[in-house]
């Protein structure tokens, strides 16, 4: 061979091989610094005070946990270890982890590997080449089932498949743990639950076992585990995805409480709005405790962490016997100390700092659980349930109901002399700085997205000012007013079941404003954590 020839391949390679040392080199300190925004926080607590019945428990539900992880990054992406396989870069494949595949979930869903591309809307519960108007023409009793996935048959027609079906190995296997978790309970109820629980991933009926968790009262331990939340199907809201979350019960906070559930009746009847729009009655027959997380797995885990439960979702069992809020402390004060804090400390004034409390922010947080399961869940017209009336707008205008809902009832339960710890002010400068906070989630998120709206009618209504030297100041009456016109309006959307008004405002409103933009960057260039990510699992708690 010519040795020109050579010499010129040998460059050709060596370009080669350059850039791709290059392309490398970049993708890694892009993900350095990617992975820098999240930061780890240790999942555990005490668990010497658990029976060794109760701690052998525990571990078994962590491993069915584990299963529901599984699952999701089926829904989310399809196969993981494909994925992560085809991805050499190691900080890659660590961000694809936190994500559930190559998509931000806290930067609109945009692919941070470019390859990938944009991520469908409907994840994986619809074939990718469906369109909207094959899905509605198509006619199946099931097709917007929460626990069914859509796929094609031989002949290429549109399926509706049972999650029982679907996940069918994967589902046993978890029933087969809770069911050895459920042999070991001396807590009838926990026994019971787990029993009824394993049976609704085999059976695809969840109904009676969410009937029996809410009779779940009296556990240390507790377990949220199944296909639950929608927010994964951004195409049509219908989809509930897998998750799973295994808690320790603080009963000393849980305690404080108590007293809150007798009153949800009245506070619902005193909702500002028309009486057709909260005449339906929230259920008492439920409970509010506090809990230490020890493990969390797939829909919860994606992205930004849960710090508050609010379940069942259906409505059927709100209207009955109300629903469960388990407020999640340590991950609550995880995010307060880690995040909420330092962003105050750089957009609140100063005057106003002090208002900003952990006992608030567990507050807020309590009563934005406690709001999802007031209002109103059927239209008043006829148009069936407001979450398949609202479609895929649902689940942002859903979000924003209950942050404003719930500073409306914390302000409610002041006047009535009931919160005593502090005074309103502390809610209320705490939500606002909590907005810059929940506001990173991006507009993918639907709790972004109830930021986003919210501070917009904030910003319409004169609820605070943006000074001249770059912090905000909450003006207290101003935003009284605003949260409670608020409320109304979105409980007015939400039982007219008007899609067009709902898909209008959230998609007008519910997005990052160039000012917003500029304090998050601000925010993002101090090095501020967007968010945490877990140590977590047996070996983290010695099980």
């Amino acid at each position: 061979m010519n040795t020109n020839i050579i010499r010129l391949i040998v460059i050709i390679l060596a370009a080669v091989l350059t850039g791709c040392n290059s392309a490398d080199k970049k993708l890694t300190e892009e993900m350095k610094a990617n992975l820098a925004r999240f930061k780890e926080v240790t999942l555990t607590t005490d668990l010497s005070w658990l029976t060794s019945q109760e701690r052998e428990i525990t571990g078994l539900l962590i491993d069915a946990a584990a299963i529901m992880d599984d699952i999701f990054w089926m829904e989310a992406y399809g196969d993981k270890e494909e994925l992560l396989a085809q991805v050499k870069n190691e900080y890659a494949r660590e961000y694809m982890k936190i994500h559930y595949g190559p998509w931000d979930r806290l930067n609109n869903n945009l692919p941070f590997i470019p390859e990938f591309g944009e991520k469908f809307r409907g994840a994986q519960f619809y074939p990718e080449d469906m369109t909207i108007k094959e899905f509605e023409e198509w006619n199946d009793p099931d097709k917007s089932s929460l626990y069914t996935i859509v796929r094609r048959n031989n002949e290429g027609r549109l399926v509706s498949v049972p999650y029982s079906e679907a996940f069918q190995e994967q589902h046993s296997k978890a029933a087969g743990l809770m069911l050895k978790a459920a042999g070991l309970a001396e807590d009838p109820g926990l026994k019971k639950y787990l029993t009824m629980r394993a049976d609704a991933l085999l059976t695809n009926n969840y109904q009676p076992s969410d009937f029996a968790w809410m009779e779940m009262k009296q556990s240390n331990i507790d377990f949220v585990v199944g296909p639950i939340e929608n927010y994964e199907d951004q195409l049509f809201g219908y989809k509930a995805a897998h998750e799973a979350f295994v808690l320790v019960k603080d009963p000393v906070w849980s305690a404080q409480l108590e007293k809150f559930n007798a009153m949800l009746p009245a506070l619902q009847a005193g909702l500002p709005v028309d009486t057709a729009y909260k005449a339906e009655k929230p259920g008492i027959d439920a409970d509010m405790n506090v809990y230490d997380a020890i493990y969390y797995a797939g829909d919860c885990n994606a992205g930004s962490k849960t710090i508050a439960i609010n379940l069942p979702n259906d409505p059927e069992i709100h209207l009955a016997v109300g629903s469960r809020k388990l407020q999640l402390k340590n991950s609550m004060k995880a995010k307060f100390d880690n995040i909420l804090m330092p962003i105050a400390s750089m957009l609140i004034d100063d005057s106003q700092r002090q208002h900003i409390t952990f006992d608030a922010f567990f507050e807020n947080t309590t009563f934005h659980e406690v709001s999802h399961g007031m209002g109103v869940k059927n239209t008043i017209n006829g148009n069936g349930p407001v979450r398949e009336a609202l479609k895929e707008q649902y689940s942002a205008l859903e979000e924003a109901k209950a942050d404003i809902m719930g500073l409306y009832l914390v302000t409610k339960l002041y006047e009535m002399g009931e919160i005593t710890s502090g005074v309103v002010m502390n809610n209320y400068v705490t939500f606002f700085a909590g907005i810059f906070r929940s506001s990173r989630f991006g507009a993918a998120s639907a709790h972004g997205k109830a930021n986003m709206l919210s501070l917009k009618y904030f910003a319409d209504n004169g609820a605070f000012v943006y000074q001249d030297n770059g912090y905000y100041k909450v003006n207290l009456e101003e935003m009284k007013k605003a949260v409670e016109s608020l409320v109304g309006k979105i409980l007015k959307v939400q039982g007219d079941g008007d899609y067009d008004a709902a898909k209008s405002w959230v998609e007008g409103d519910g997005v990052m404003t160039e000012s917003l933009r500029r304090d998050l960057d601000r925010v993002n260039a101090a090095g501020i954590p967007v968010d945490i990510v877990f140590k977590q699992g047996r070996e983290v708690l010695g099980l």
